[in-house]
This record gives C-alpha cells, sequence and structure tokens, in this order.
C-alpha cells in the first residue's frame, strides 16, 4: 500500500477543489458583470466543464503514455496558466478572454477526476472504497478554503476585483504540480505490458455492471452540475441574495459532497456497493422535492447540500463499481470511456443550466432530474444481484 501517495493526493484534491468552488462561485457572478447577454452569465462555466469533457480521453491517453506523476504536474501548470488569463480578462473587461480562460481551467479538472483512480491503484483491491472515499476528504478543506478565497479576495487588489483571488489560485497549482512529482509506483503502464487475454473495447463496455456503473456516473454527474451551475445564477442574480449567503450554500453543498467520504467507502464495505449507489438517487431526487418547495436561503442550503450527498454516494459506489469491470491491462481504456460520457453529459447539462434558468426559470430545472434519477434506480435493481458484485455482497455479508 503506497501511503505516501494518498497523503499526496489528498493534499492535492484539496487544492483542486479550492480552485473548482471559486471559479463555481464567481463563474456566472464575474460573467454576468462582463456581459450584456444574462442568458449567457453562466457560459464561462458552462465552458470548463466543455473543457473536462474535451480533455478526458486526451488526458487518459496522456498518463497512459508518461505516467500519472508527470500527467497531473503538466494539468496543474494548466491550471496555473487559466487563472492567470482569468486575470487578463477582468482587467480588460473582456468576457470572451474570461470564458477562454475557464475553457482552459477545464484541462486540470479532466485530470482531477482521475485522482480517485490513481488512489484505487496505490491499494489492494480490498481497499479500492477506503482509498476513493479517503481521496474526497482532501474536498472538505477545499470546501472551506474556496468559499473563503471567493469572498475575502475580491478586495486584495482594489483596482481589478477578484484578481487577488485568482492569483493566490495560481501559486496553490503550482504547489500541487511540484508535489505530483513525488507520486510513485503509479507511473508504469501495465495497459501496454501484456496483450494476453485482454478483451476488446466493446465486450468491457457491453458488460450490465459497466453500464450501470456510468449511467450512475453519468446522471450524479449531469445533475451535480445542471443545479449547482444554476445555483449562484438564482441566488444571487436572480433573487438578490448577497455574495456571502451565496457563497455559504456553495460551501454547504461541497462539504455536502465530500463529508460523507468519511464513511462512503465503509458503507461499501458494509452493506455493498449497489445499495449506496441506489441511495445516492433516492438523495437526488429529495433534492428536487427540496428545491421545487420554495426559493429562500434554507431551501437553497439544505437542496445543495442533498445534492452533495446523493452525488458523493452515487460518486464513490459508481467508481467503485467500475473497477470491477475491467483488468489492470485494459483500466486506461475503460477509464476513458468513463470520464468521456459522464463529462460530457456534464458539459451539456452546464450549458443548459444558463439557458434553462433565464427561460424557464428554477422551478422548471428541479424538475428536469427526475426522470433520469428513476432510470437510474431501475437500472441498479437489474443489475443488484449480478456476481461480478459478489465480492462486495460477502464483504458486507462477513
Amino acid at each position: 500500500m503506497l501511503k505516501g501517495n494518498l497523503i499526496i493526493l489528498v493534499t492535492c484534491q484539496l487544492i483542486s477543489t479550492t480552485g473548482t468552488t471559486v471559479i463555481v462561485t464567481l463563474g456566472g457572478i464575474i460573467g454576468s458583470i462582463l456581459t450584456g447577454n444574462q442568458a449567457l452569465a453562466t457560459l464561462p462555466v458552462s465552458m470548463m466543464v466543455v473543457g473536462v469533457a474535451a480533455t478526458t480521453i486526451p488526458a487518459t491517453m496522456l498518463m497512459r503514455k508518461i505516467g500519472r506523476s508527470r500527467g497531473f504536474a503538466i494539468a496543474s501548470i494548466s491550471a496555473a496558466a487559466a487563472v492567470v488569463v482569468a486575470v487578463i480578462a477582468i482587467i480588460n473587461g473582456s468576457f470572451l478572454i474570461f470564458v477562454i480562460a475557464t475553457t482552459l481551467f477545464g484541462i486540470n479538472l479532466a485530470f482531477s477526476q482521475q485522482y480517485r483512480f490513481a488512489a484505487a491503484e496505490s491499494v489492494p483491491s480490498q481497499y479500492v472504497p477506503r482509498a476513493v472515499s479517503f481521496v474526497l476528504l482532501g474536498s472538505i478543506g477545499g470546501a472551506i478554503l474556496g468559499p473563503e478565497l471567493a469572498t475575502r479576495g475580491e478586495l486584495w487588489i482594489d483596482a481589478v476585483p477578484f484578481s487577488g483571488t485568482m492569483l493566490a489560485l495560481a501559486g496553490l497549482y503550482v504547489l500541487q504540480a511540484l508535489l505530483f512529482l513525488r507520486l510513485k509506483g503509479i507511473n508504469e503502464s501495465s495497459d501496454e505490458a501484456s496483450n494476453e487475454n485482454r478483451r476488446e473495447l466493446k465486450q468491457i463496455i457491453s458488460q450490465p455492471v459497466f453500464l450501470v456503473a456510468v449511467l450512475g456516473g453519468t446522471v450524479g454527474w449531469g445533475i451535480m452540475t445542471l443545479v449547482m451551475t444554476a445555483t449562484p445564477l438564482s441566488m444571487h442574480i436572480n433573487d438578490g441574495f448577497s455574495l456571502e449567503q451565496t457563497a455559504g450554500v456553495i460551501r454547504a453543498h461541497v462539504l455536502g459532497m465530500y463529508v460523507p467520504s468519511l464513511i462512503s467507502g465503509f458503507l461499501i464495505e458494509r452493506f455493498g456497493v449497489s445499495r449506496l449507489m441506489f441511495s445516492g438517487a433516492l438523495i437526488l431526487l429529495i433534492t428536487s422535492t427540496v428545491g421545487l418547495l420554495g426559493q429562500t436561503v434554507l431551501h437553497y442550503w439544505w437542496a445543495m447540500m442533498l445534492l452533495g450527498v446523493g452525488w458523493n454516494f452515487l460518486y464513490v459506489s459508481g467508481t467503485t463499481m467500475l473497477t470491477y469491470t475491467y483488468s489492470t491491462q485494459e483500466r486506461f481504456r475503460a477509464q476513458a470511456v468513463n470520464e468521456f460520457l459522464i463529462f460530457g453529459t456534464s458539459a451539456t447539462t452546464s450549458l443548459l443550466a444558463g439557458t434553462i434558468m433565464f427561460y424557464f426559470g428554477w422551478f422548471r430545472l428541479m424538475l428536469v432530474p427526475i426522470p433520469l434519477l428513476i432510470l437510474v434506480c431501475i437500472a441498479i435493481i437489474m443489475v443488484r444481484r449480478n456476481p461480478m458484485l459478489g465480492w462486495s455482497v460477502q464483504t458486507s455479508e462477513s
């Protein structure tokens, strides 16, 4: 077990979550200031997710060639460059440059989503759920630090609002790059090590368990991105709540996303991966219900917190379930398909968030997740007794 890797990955997860929280909190707000068309206000955040989707397969293939360590380090430098470009955009009052900056920022996010795979590859197979959930714990610190940077850094440089926040992020990402260069033991690509018994990609992705794992991750990420992208715009721009109130709700959401990682790995071992995934889908259904009941700060707070918890259960269980479906030699190809589908969907929902909010409003936006989550619940029920999931069930019963 490579404990040093887990410590590095937790720290880097903290930094990445800090940066993502800042961009999600401020992206729509800065966008609304820089553009006269409020229907485009969330475009910077949406293009960040497009950047993630466009980079997922190249990110996986790059790490296949040069290893996790150097791949992650290169991505960290790209994030540092992106936030510097964001400062240039604010100085020049350019919405286009700001959109370019957030799109570039998405490159790092495509790599950061694979920290969990690096964690899984650093431990024996029986500890994969714990390793995945452990790495996500780093995001708790990011949930606290991100909103603080977003609000306190607004006036650090008087002439250029929010530029102090962005420059602080640049420093954190340079530190992250240096930390990644110390990752050990997972740089080698065993995907090319042997062709013996390696299946065709279509055989891997046609497995029912693979399809359900991807479906859970895709729907979970899509819904989370849709609602998360729309919330700052709905709260701060449409409903007039303060930046501090909006940042507080985003903080609750990010804590909801990652605090459950304290127990989610153990819950999988105790109750099985399919049960935790089903619970995540049910919690997201409750999220929609709360969002439909009102638009007070309390309604937003509960909806966003539950959104985070439901996402966590789907994310950790979906990642764990995915690792049951491929061998070491098949991992990069299977992971590339999973990441592309998840973040392609996430990019689409992020792009739709501003448009749905502008033309239809918060109430109709909260109706969108319901049929998708019902589909996920049905799919989980259909595979819950699949022999491929047997080891997790046996573990829970032992």
